[in-house]
């Protein structure tokens, strides 16, 4: 939190030890209701029984000997059953704006993550095809969940997890290679359980037209291979060129292939059975969900009864061909996150995903590394609607509307703002007419324009010779309505809401934060005229009007919003 949010704190948290000792831990907290004070502490509440006492009486008696000079509370009562509720003096709110002008970009921003490593790898979409809405919405909400805790005081990394390796890479060869035959004139059918979208048949005329009909008489492996080498990097480029598109930047592009090559599947498989975690069955080697899995639950205190419910199974790890499963190569690329060092490593799934997270989790308990190293963010599904109707074809293609089609059509300002509006565990609706509407329905529209405004409101005053900068402390103390002062408050509060984002994966937090500032911005401006006669008044409200322009622009910029001076 600022120094000066943190500062009041200390302050409380000082005056009431100090007007009653031997007080046992309290909170403070911040009331829903500001007319129950600006802070509020259970002291007397979690003391009562150590003093033999009722609450209502030790916070009076505590009441009664707090000393409030010297810090930013002009008041204190007792409320309620016994709740101390402090309230703040008019040396405070300006400072929280000293303390914006002071901190500029960097306000918001704190050392509460102390900076541990922590890897967020989202989207990793199948490279076998282009990417959907799903990956839409993981890649806003992985982008900005990581932007959040870079402001938190984390050292992140972003990642995508190439799965260029096991079944869909064949089965991805396999229908590249049926598209060529047929090409051709080749007599032959594309399985059912392939790939029949239109990109594997473009795919493979666009390697036709390079190689013509001479893989015809090369044997199945060396064409199916060659199909690949020539399409899945051309599947990568345009998924790296999506992502660049839609601003997000990965440190890493980790390939699943480097596992298997490098040996790292076999060896993580190998350190299982070391640890009697693995068994041979029909020919295959299988991993010990059961056990690992009824051990974690136990120690949870779950019941034989509940554990049997789960209907919990064993996994493949090595198939009856010799071939690894796709389990076996996650949990290698799990451990290999660890192995680099990341403390924490968040993991940005389809709800889909949900039967994954134990057994995933138990798998790096079972290596000896630590089930808490993993973090898993579940995503509900989007609908996108149009006019209140269900939308599932791009009007442009005719086809299924993929992350490009998305981005080529919606400002991608509406699009990482929208999807990034709710937590990840809500099913959401994407209102296609909606994001691209410029007026305050609009949620991204309404904070831009927020922006916008104060920039027009500082050119006016220019265009007047009036002076645009910082106001004195005595002037900023002259802010005692209740729109300016509710308004500081909300700017004081973005640290907290920040690390709050942070410690719940909840980035949305940050986009509620973002609509709450440009509603109490535009209600300050509705109550407030900032080109007042009185010129230390004026001087102030330019002041609150170039403190929530800075804080709006760090915020937006923070979730890779363009943040515009004109609108």
């Amino acid at each position: 939190m600022s120094k000066v949010v943190t500062a009041a704190r200390d302050q409380l948290i000082a005056v009431i030890n100090a007007a009653k000792s031997g007080l046992k831990e309290f909170k403070v907290e911040v009331p829903a209701d500001r007319a129950n004070g600006d802070f509020s502490a259970n002291a007397a509440m979690v003391n009562a029984k150590v003093f033999q006492t009722n609450p209502r009486a030790l916070a009076e008696e505590i009441v009664s000997n707090v000393n409030l000079e010297g810090t930013y509370f002009s008041k204190v009562e007792v409320a309620g059953p016994g709740f101390i509720n402090f309230f703040l003096s008019d040396d405070y709110y300006a400072d929280i704006l000293l303390d914006i002008d002071e901190c500029g970009d960097n306000y918001g921003r704190s050392n509460y993550g102390q900076g541990k490593k922590v890897l967020v790898e989202f989207v990793s979409a199948n490279p076998t095809g282009p990417m959907h809405m799903g990956n839409a919405r993981g890649g806003a909400l992985g982008d900005c969940l990581a932007a959040v805790l870079d402001y938190a005081g984390y050292n992140v990394e972003r990642e995508f997890y190439i799965n260029d390796a096991g079944n869909q890479i064949d089965k991805f060869a396999l229908s590249l290679d049926v598209r060529y035959q047929q090409h051709f004139g080749v007599d032959i059918e594309l399985p059912e359980d392939s790939y029949h979208g239109d990109d594997i048949r473009i795919l493979a005329e666009e390697f036709a037209g390079i190689n013509g009909d001479s893989y015809l008489e090369k044997d199945e492996a060396e064409r199916r291979k060659a199909l690949v080498d020539f399409a899945l990097p051309k599947n990568i480029a345009n998924m790296k060129a999506a992502m660049e598109k839609y601003r997000i930047n990965y440190d890493t592009w980790f390939h699943e292939s480097v596992l298997h090559n490098g040996g790292e599947v076999k060896d993580t498989i190998d350190e299982l059975t070391k640890r009697g975690y693995t068994y041979e069955k029909d020919g295959a080697l299988w991993y010990k969900n059961i056990e690992v899995q009824t051990k974690i639950l136990k120690d949870q205190g779950k019941s034989d009864a509940d554990i049997e419910k789960l209907d919990l199974k064993d996994d493949v790890l090595i198939r009856a061909n010799g071939n690894p499963t796709y389990f076996a190569a996650d949990i290698a690329y799990h451990r290999n996150k660890i192995k680099r060092g990341f403390e924490t490593n968040i993991d940005v799934w389809g709800a889909d995903h949900h039967g994954h997270v134990a057994r995933m989790k138990g798998a790096l308990e079972a290596l000896g590394l630590g089930a808490d190293k993993l973090d898993v963010v579940l995503m509900q599904l989007v609908k996108l609607m149009d006019n209140g109707e269900v939308v599932k074809m791009s009007k442009r293609t005719g086809k299924a509307i993929t992350l490009t089609d998305l981005l080529d059509e919606i400002p991608i300002d509406a699009v990482r703002f929208i999807f990034n509006i709710r937590e990840a565990g809500s099913q959401m609706e994407f209102d296609l007419g909606l994001a691209v509407q410029q007026d305050s329905q609009n949620p991204v529209y309404y904070c831009q324009y927020a922006h916008a405004r104060i920039c027009s409101i500082l050119r006016k005053l220019e265009e007047e010779n009036i002076a645009v900068g910082p106001a004195r402390k005595a002037q900023l103390e002259k802010l005692v309505l209740p729109e300016e002062r509710e308004l500081i408050r909300h700017l004081s509060s973005l640290e907290d809401e920040i690390v709050a984002a942070a410690k719940a994966y909840d980035p949305a937090r940050i986009t509620r934060y973002l609509l709450e500032l440009a509603t109490l911005f535009h209600k300050f401006y509705n109550a407030c005229r900032v080109n007042v006669e009185d010129e230390d008044l004026r001087a102030a409200r330019i002041h609150l009007c170039l403190s929530t322009k800075l804080v709006l622009k760090n915020t937006l910029t923070m979730l890779k919003v363009s943040v515009p001076d004109k609108m």
